[in-house]
């Protein structure tokens, strides 16, 4: 399957997780929770391994969601990725996730602004950058925030392909490049 196919068959799944959820009123709950699964994901290669290995049974797969996400994740979620591993389709989980998110953004005119930080922000701070990254990129952006481990301090937002780097990590680069220092 070439990778157009790929991204056309997430876009399907997305679409049809969107109605879904939309129609439960869980959109917003459901694509904040499938994002951020998503992103563990990325990060977890034994996680998804398992979710990809076709030597495992589906009801092996389906134990190990209910053990890790329980009782953090919504009954619909849980569904609608029970849904996408048991059609095959785990590994095109990110990119579901993120159509997905890319959809339910669009219903409030939003666009999707992934911030990563070190430690969990609270409603207060993610209103407070949604506001600044607002004026930084002209658009109505939707913070969605992930805890990054690497991240020392700060923030890194990334709304499309406009990145912003207000990580210690960063600035401590940007202060060696100003001075020269390799």
């Amino acid at each position: 399957m070439s990778d157009q196919d790929r991204k056309s068959d997430a876009q399907g799944y997305a679409r049809s997780l969107y109605e879904m959820a939309r129609s439960e009123g869980q959109l917003e709950r459901v694509s904040d929770e499938l994002f951020r699964i998503a992103r563990s994901l990325e990060s977890h290669h034994e996680l998804r391994r398992a979710l990809t290995d076709i030597s495992i049974p589906f009801a092996g797969k389906e134990q190990l969601l209910e053990d890790l996400l329980g009782k953090s994740a919504s009954q619909h979620t849980l569904s609608a990725l029970r849904f996408v591993i048991s059609q095959g389709h785990a590994r095109d989980l990110v990119d579901i996730a993120d159509a997905l998110a890319d959809m339910a953004a669009r219903e409030g005119n939003k666009v999707i602004a992934e911030v990563r930080s070190a430690v969990s922000l609270d409603d207060r701070q993610k209103a407070q950058l949604a506001e600044a990254l607002n004026k930084a990129t002209g658009k109505n952006v939707e913070v969605k925030a992930i805890v990054d481990r690497s991240i020392i301090g700060g923030v890194l937002a990334k709304v499309g392909d406009i990145v912003i780097d207000g990580t210690v990590r960063g600035k401590l680069d940007q202060l060696k490049q100003h001075l020269g220092v390799q």
